[in-house]
């Protein structure tokens, strides 16, 4: 059964490469859907949906994502599956 969830990441999180970074490492996992986008100042937010395990893998790697960027702060909530959404894509 796949699982959604919603995370909010801050700090030095723009200008690192960070939503292109999980774009890259989003096509490790086949199941997932969803974005990633800047949703203000070293802010970027995502939804990312799935199988549980591919889920789990990609927030985990969020949690410190690429070399340059740093993570302030973290928050993760599930949501509702977003069938809108067929691949895991970067949205402006």
């Amino acid at each position: 059964m796949k699982v959604a969830y919603f995370v909010k990441i801050s700090g030095r999180v723009t200008g690192v490469c960070f939503r292109y970074s999980a774009l890259e490492k989003s096509k490790a996992f086949p199941s997932l859907t969803g974005y990633i986008r800047n949703s203000g100042y070293r802010e970027v937010e995502a939804l990312v949906q799935g199988e549980p395990e591919e889920v789990d893998q990609m927030v985990s790697w969020m949690r410190m994502g690429p070399s340059m960027a740093r993570v302030d702060n973290f928050t993760i909530s599930e949501c509702p599956l977003n069938e809108d959404f067929d691949i895991f894509r970067v949205k402006s």
